[in-house]
């Protein structure tokens, strides 16, 4: 597929872009390869464990290099998105997450809420990144981002965590995985922060 951008340069003149995108797909729908002139991406829908995602993400970078070759990295980062949807478990959002988090979903205005939005960056220990957390409640067939979160029947609310090092450096596919698995142990260490374990427990999760 093709993506079309503008970019204003100098004196204001416009300069019109057109940039493919090629999108690889397993047979199931599950995992999706996007690959742009300027980003690689892995996602998926059928998430299992960390360690299964990033094995499916070393085959990806190193088909990367042995195809193209790239020599610098800007930007790693890695993303988890959670919804809760159903009417129980919407009502039941104060005993899920903790109230910091809840916000307004804990007070008796909740009913009456249509649309709560919250969002925080932070700085990972070590100088290991930034991270960036959006969550709130979305009204039905709306979504916060078109790209990446489908629209749904019903509102919802949504924890997206977006874990990042954003410095030019070559590329090491060694270096990469490492950094990856620390972004996504802290992703999953802002993730357990913000749910309680009753949250855990409905979910099917066990620590």
């Amino acid at each position: 597929e093709q993506s079309r951008g503008v970019v204003i340069g100098p004196q204001g003149v416009v300069d019109t872009r057109i940039s493919s995108v090629w999108r690889f797909q397993d047979s199931t729908g599950g995992w999706r390869v996007s690959l742009a002139p300027d980003f690689l991406a892995l996602e998926t829908n059928k998430y299992t464990s960390r360690d299964d995602f990033l094995e499916r993400f070393e085959r990806v970078l190193v088909a990367l290099r042995e195809c193209i070759d790239p020599q610098v990295i800007d930007r790693l980062g890695v993303r988890y998105i959670d919804r809760v949807s159903g009417e129980e478990n919407m009502r039941d959002l104060p005993v899920l997450i903790r109230p910091e988090v809840a916000g307004v979903m804990a007070t008796p205005l909740a009913p009456h809420t249509l649309q709560a939005l919250s969002e925080n960056m932070f700085s990972l220990p070590g100088g290991a990144g930034q991270l960036i957390a959006r969550w709130g409640l979305v009204p039905a067939h709306s979504t916060v981002d078109p790209a990446a979160i489908d629209p749904v029947d019903e509102s919802s609310w949504l924890l997206d965590a977006d874990a990042f090092l954003a410095d030019t450096r070559p590329l090491d596919i060694d270096d990469v995985m490492a950094q990856a698995r620390n972004l996504a142990i802290n992703v999953y260490g802002f993730f357990r922060w913000v749910v309680t374990d009753e949250f855990l427990k409905r979910y099917g999760g066990t620590r």
